[in-house]
């Protein structure tokens, strides 16, 4: 990519990062939180001075915009979708990015002040983007390459796509969501007005990474009825909540969590727990992959909270579970095309794709199951939910052709 549509790709970005954008959980409204409005307001605009076509946002947020086809005859239209909401698990306020040019492969320091360095003990990868331009942090906030670098990158690519008509295309359709990190981007994403055929979410990690296959999920809450009277006096009356809690917990698969799992291994997560002697709760999440084995580890807690509470002789264990997402794979398997033409698309630009399946999920997930299939594409971000998250500009770049090329080689599927 030139050099000029690198330096458009970086400003953009960097002005993208610095806006505030933290979406918040257990909110029923969508956006969750009113600063995603500034960013959201600003990609219209934006979209709108390249010279898309039917430009929009709605009453939650959600940004859409088209570039024509630059062919006759018919073609599909392909949509590529980055949500702008950053990750409630680390704060998003006030990013200060900072610019590495020609990295040399050592630790990062973020901040000197606080003693915060990017080591490439703890972040291995890091040492293979030797010579590039790597963008951190200052190590008190998230960057928000997830996934403000998918936004840069689609809107860079539809701009140079407008700016280069000699490239053939096929009708482009984007779109930004909100309250992704929240589990709820797609919800009020309007398919059928996008009106795209398939579409790719440009929000992955590592260069070449395709993916069309993500966690079966679930959430749990587990109550725990405990008993309080006076501790003097308990022998015999007190049921102590945290104490069943605990042995709820030991229940559990040992090696079946987040830090000993990978791959196609699901998970339980015990992510949350509060309260006292009288009640706990317990918040879990539940990932697999396979149907089956998903259904099986649901169908374990509440076996396990079944036979807890006949030793008990009455219902001091209460599972509720709500399914969060499902599995795209089965909505993409029938449309192989569609993960093909973006095998193709890296190719031609000497990137190997990376197939593997997602330990989470995204919006592409939802939106599979609302009739658009849609595998996920790499953005370039590393390390995200975190202070030490950091893209390089080279990544970017890569991610920004494989849109170009995937609008380009969509002029073959008519």
């Amino acid at each position: 990519m030139e050099k000029e549509w690198k330096d458009k790709l970086l400003n953009r970005f960097l002005h993208y990062a610095k806006t505030y954008t933290e979406s918040k959980p257990d909110v029923e409204e969508i956006p969750s939180t009113p600063q995603q409005w500034d960013l959201a307001n600003y990609l219209k605009k934006e979209l709108e001075e390249i010279g898309l076509e039917d430009v929009s946002i709605d009453d939650h947020a959600y940004v859409m915009g088209y570039l024509p086809s630059n062919q006759e005859g018919t073609l599909p239209t392909i949509g590529f979708i980055s949500h702008f909401d950053t990750s409630p698990d680390f704060t998003g306020k006030d990013v200060k990015p900072q610019i590495h040019e020609n990295y040399d492969g050592g630790d990062i320091v973020l901040n000197a002040e606080k003693d915060i360095v990017l080591s490439v003990k703890d972040s291995p990868e890091l040492a293979s983007f030797k010579g590039e331009t790597v963008i951190t942090t200052d190590g008190t906030t998230l960057l928000g390459a997830d996934d403000k670098a998918g936004i840069a990158e689609i809107v860079t690519a539809v701009e140079y796509l407008k700016a280069h008509p000699e490239i053939p295309r096929a009708r482009i359709a984007v779109g930004f969501t909100p309250d992704e990190e929240v589990g709820k981007g797609a919800h009020l994403f309007d398919v059928e007005k996008f009106g795209a055929e398939w579409a790719y979410t440009m929000d992955g990690s590592s260069v070449g990474e395709l993916e069309y296959e993500n966690f079966n999920a679930a959430g749990a809450k587990i109550t725990f009825k405990g008993k309080m009277v006076h501790p003097g006096y308990a022998k015999g009356k007190m049921v102590n909540a945290m104490h069943i809690a605990r042995e709820f917990a030991e229940a559990l698969p040992k090696d079946e969590v987040p830090e000993k799992t990978d791959g196609r291994q699901g998970f339980f997560h015990q992510h949350d727990i509060s309260g006292g002697v009288d009640e706990v709760v317990m918040q879990m999440i539940i990932r697999d992959h396979d149907d089956e084995k998903f259904e099986k580890r649901k169908n374990f807690l509440l076996e396990l909270a079944q036979s807890m509470n006949k030793t008990f002789g009455e219902e001091r264990v209460i599972v509720e579970i709500n399914d969060q997402y499902f599995n795209m794979y089965k909505q993409i398997k029938d449309k192989m095309h569609i993960v093909d033409l973006a095998k193709q698309a890296m190719e031609s630009l000497d990137i190997k794709p990376e197939i593997k399946p997602i330990r989470g999920g995204t919006d592409g997930a939802q939106l599979s199951y609302k009739g658009l299939p849609c595998p996920n594409i790499f953005a370039g971000g590393q390390n995200f939910h975190s202070r030490y998250e950091y893209v390089t500009l080279e990544s970017m770049a890569k991610a920004t052709q494989v849109i170009v090329k995937i609008a380009e080689l969509a002029t073959n599927k008519k």
